[in-house]
């Protein structure tokens, strides 16, 4: 449940603007100082996610990765994507603490 409230804020950010949408759009964010935390789909290429964590500490910006794969990110943001740069501190500060939330639950149920 909780990840769907994190589609939904992500959802309120793009329709904001405050979103980067793609791994070249990330990165150019991250390289001009626009970006606070990244997210990405679980289905990733190991290759672009290497390459994202890579740029993401050079600019010492957080990386999470979400529990949803690429389709479903799609579907709740009308556009297929695995890379998404967050470019606002509130929006970003929410989102750190959803996956947070998740992150506690989901261990919780597996012990």
């Amino acid at each position: 449940m909780s990840q769907n409230k994190l589609l939904s804020l992500l959802g309120i950010a793009r329709r904001a603007g405050r979103l980067s949408l793609g791994n070249d759009p990330a990165l150019e964010a991250m390289r001009n100082g626009q970006t606070c935390v990244i997210l990405v789909a679980n289905d990733l290429s190991k290759r672009t996610l290497k390459g994202v964590c890579f740029a993401a500490e050079e600019a010492h910006i957080d990386v999470l990765i979400m529990n949803e794969t690429m389709d479903e990110i799609g579907a709740a943001l009308g556009k297929r994507t695995g890379v998404i740069a967050v470019n606002d501190a509130g929006f970003a500060n929410k989102m750190r603490t959803m996956c947070r939330e998740t992150d506690n639950r989901q261990k919780n149920e597996e012990e």
